[in-house]
């Protein structure tokens, strides 16, 4: 790029690789990429002068960037455990803010805290908990008491308190005086089926800035960027949510599915109102965020080769990948055991196709809603639980196993309504894209400072797969 060019750097600090993206701000345009090894246990920096050094290579020279803004996702990304009242209200709302805060969640719990939960919950060392519980002017007994045992354990995190206005003084209080970290936010559940997860959204990205980039030590290497912004899966949902919505007066994809295949889990992010399309549905259960991530850890590629092999059946699973029962397992288990294996033969691609054709099915099935016939003193009705999707207009597939493998198109597919599955509320025909460059993070970090050069970098880089129709999607950004 020549001299004078505005560029962007965009960094992800990963588990396994730190990761750069160059970005020209004028032509929205990628020109360079380069990683180095994530050094957290080490020294950060070293892995962050590795990946620079790889770009500069790349490109022969780094130019002064105007922004080099970061996301991370290192030593085991945001761990986070929930407290809520009613496993099916305020623990699920809280759930939802975790997740949409693109934390990882690794204990949820409801009710008053037991002796063994607390046990549990000091074992699991969260980075950051979410207490919540209550409506506003509503219990707050339960709250109090699991505020109270929070305060006499031993765990060191922050808490976000996020239940009844009522009570996040006093428990606030309470928890400062015994020594924690006390986040007071607005309450996840304010009224009865009201969900307002934004504010705990705002408190834990605060949290996250402020405290969990140093305790991964990722401020190490604080002379190289400007700042960590956000989680790695928050910069992707923000990404998807620029893709979908479009800025400064552009359109986007309009409603639109993520998957994201991983290692150790499989994330979906559908950006939609959800509301029913089905005549006469009624809706129950929790109000849908319009941007909603569901993370499935049983569906990872490698971690988890063995769980997706249970959920989908190990025969059918046999049948899609052509091989026999046997070979199958065996496959998979050397998979299991040695999680950093690339596929090497025909059978072993074979296999890992199938994985991720079972992994995108069985996730975005349970990402999306249902509907089931109620009855009623007025008759049989429909009522609809979770999001409706059928209407999504793209679902984008992102991680390694899509774009390492040759049929990309083919392992997207399985995001698609199955008509032997009428209930499923999946997409019945979007279109299928390939993030083959890794941009969604980097499209989510540059949309916080420049939101129409990162529309259109996405636009201009979201790929449709093959057999999709071949559009040239800069075109529909061009002005």
């Amino acid at each position: 790029m020549s001299g004078d060019a505005r560029a962007a750097l965009l960094i992800d600090f990963g588990s396994t690789y730190t990761k750069l993206r160059a970005v020209d701000l004028e032509r929205a345009e990628i020109v360079g990429a380069g990683q180095g090894p994530s050094t957290v246990a080490t020294d950060v920096a070293v892995g962050m002068e590795a990946a620079l050094a790889d770009l500069e290579t790349r490109i022969g020279g780094l130019p002064d960037f105007a922004h080099r803004l970061a996301t991370s996702s290192a030593a085991g990304g945001l761990r986070m455990v929930t407290v809520g009242l009613v496993k099916e209200l305020t623990a699920e709302a809280a759930r939802i803010a975790a997740l949409g805060a693109g934390a990882r969640l690794v204990g949820a719990y409801a009710y008053r805290l037991t002796a063994g939960d607390v046990a549990e919950i000091e074992a699991l060392d969260p980075d950051i908990l979410l207490l919540a519980g209550g409506t506003d002017g509503g219990n707050d007994e339960v709250i109090r008491h699991n505020a109270g045992r929070l305060a006499a354990c031993g765990i060191v995190c922050p808490v976000v308190v996020a239940g009844n206005r009522e009570a996040t003084d006093g428990i606030s209080e309470r928890l400062a005086s015994a020594g924690k970290t006390a986040v007071p936010a607005g309450n996840v559940m304010p009224e009865f089926n009201v969900l307002d997860i934004e504010p705990a959204r705002a408190a834990i990205r605060r949290i996250f800035i402020d405290r969990i980039v140093h305790a991964k030590g990722i401020d190490r290497a604080a002379e190289a960027f400007d700042a960590v912004l956000m989680p790695t899966p928050e910069a992707v949902m923000e990404g998807a949510r620029l893709l979908a919505d479009g800025a400064g007066g552009r359109d986007g994809l309009g409603p639109l599915l993520v998957v994201d295949i991983g290692g150790a889990t499989t994330d979906v992010h559908s950006v939609a109102t959800g509301e029913p399309t089905v005549e006469g549905a009624i809706q129950r259960g929790l109000p849908e965020p319009y941007v909603k991530r569901t993370v499935e850890g049983d569906l990872g590629m490698r971690h988890n080769a063995l769980s997706i092999v249970e959920a989908a059946g190990p025969d059918a699973l046999a049948r899609d990948a052509g091989l026999s029962g046997d070979r199958l397992r065996e496959i998979v288990a050397a998979v299991a055991g040695d999680v950093e294996r690339l596929p090497r033969t025909d059978e072993e691609r074979a296999v890992d196709r199938a994985l991720a054709r079972a992994a995108t099915r069985i996730a975005v099935g349970r990402h999306a809603g249902r509907t089931e016939t109620v009855y009623t003193a007025m008759g049989p009705a429909i009522a609809q639980h979770g999001k409706d999707l059928t209407g999504l207009a793209a679902v984008v597939g992102t991680g390694g196993a899509l774009v390492h493998d040759g049929d990309p198109a083919g392992i997207l597919a399985e995001a698609r309504a199955d008509p032997d599955d009428p209930e499923s509320l999946r997409p019945r025909a979007p279109r299928l894209y390939l993030d083959r460059e890794y941009l969604l993070y980097a499209c989510g970090l540059l949309a916080t400072v420049e939101p129409e050069a990162a529309l259109t970098l996405g636009l201009s880089h979201m790929h449709p797969v093959a057999g999709e129709e071949r559009r040239n999607v800069r075109s529909r950004v061009a002005g």
